[in-house]
């Protein structure tokens, strides 16, 4: 197994992203690399300098850097040697199993979309994330920014994409998929949900169980919840500030505590032909472990399997 890492990517990088990988390292198996992709040097330099063996790591020398402002269309062509560029190909060319940064989100969905591709009969792949759940655990939200505006087809099938991820990555038996809608009731909602319901209502590749408010979405109510990019992001952006806000108050809540982005590492673009996970730009060591551990995870449970079977 290859977990490719951009050591590159990130407003703490490359030190928040070598330490990462160090921390990371020590929960995997011998069989288990992680490939490092940056300015090889430098990086190996640096993991001596904190007393780690740079030996344990693979290398991939691309010492051009993709920064957070550029276009990610222009970037990836124009930079075929920048961290992100050389991951994709490598992760094309299945070099590595897995690809993960904390780099630039819009290059990130470029390559995956123009490099691995997406999974034959997904129709757009989605970006999913965790949203913790009062009493423990947490579900899955879908899609929170990959697509600003959706077809009811694309919701039917992020229903799917979610489903799968939630049972086979996280263990959750027939998980439970709300559509996060104003209302309870199957009239209620725009022109998108009210086309999306029936659709979802009659899929028999999940457990429908109708519209979910967004009071319901830190409860049990469902395992999975369904919307478009442009809401989902919202919710996802109000959510992070949830635990900044605790932190200010000085609250300490082990359920806001949850809603730390660094104990899930990243958010996965579910529906394209490999692994790609997809960091916080503000990534610290923990979640850079956390986004590799969670690409083995994904590797280890053939998840991107589970998908082709569903769409085949």
């Amino acid at each position: 197994m290859r977990i490719g890492l951009d050591v590159l990517g990130g407003d703490y990088a490359p030190d928040a992203t070598i330490v990462g990988a160090i921390e990371a390292q020590k929960s995997l198996d011998k069989h288990q690399h992680i490939v490092l992709f940056g300015d090889e040097a430098d990086i190996k330099k640096r993991i001596e300098e904190t007393g780690a063996d740079s030996s344990l790591f693979d290398y991939v020398h691309a010492p051009e850097v993709i920064s957070m402002h550029e276009h990610p269309t222009k970037a990836i062509s124009q930079k075929p040697n920048s961290s992100i560029s050389k991951g994709f190909e490598f992760l094309k060319e299945g070099k590595i199993d897995s690809f993960a940064s904390a780099g630039n989100t819009g290059a990130m969905l470029v390559g995956s979309m123009f490099s691995v591709k997406t999974i034959p009969g997904v129709i757009r792949p989605a970006i999913a994330t965790n949203v913790p759940k009062l009493k423990s655990g947490f579900g899955i939200l879908l899609d929170v920014g990959a697509n600003a505006d959706c077809k009811p087809e694309m919701l039917n099938q992020f229903a799917i994409l979610g489903s799968l991820y939630s049972e086979h990555v996280y263990g959750v038996q027939n998980p439970k998929v709300g559509l996060l809608n104003i209302g309870e009731e199957e009239e209620k909602g725009n022109n998108l949900t009210i086309s999306t319901y029936p659709l979802l209502k009659s899929n028999s590749k999940i457990n429908f169980i109708g519209n979910a408010e967004g009071r319901d979405l830190f409860s049990d109510h469902a395992d999975v919840y369904v919307c478009d990019g442009y809401t989902g992001n919202v919710v996802l952006k109000l959510a992070e500030s949830f635990y900044v806000v605790t932190l200010k108050k000085g609250i300490k809540d082990d359920f806001f505590d949850r809603f730390n982005y660094e104990q899930y590492g990243g958010s996965p673009v579910l529906g394209v032909n490999a692994p790609v996970i997809i960091g916080h730009g503000i990534s610290t060591p923990e979640a850079i472990k956390n986004m590799v551990l969670l690409s083995k995870d994904m590797i280890v449970s053939k998840f991107i399997d589970k998908i082709k079977s569903a769409f085949n």
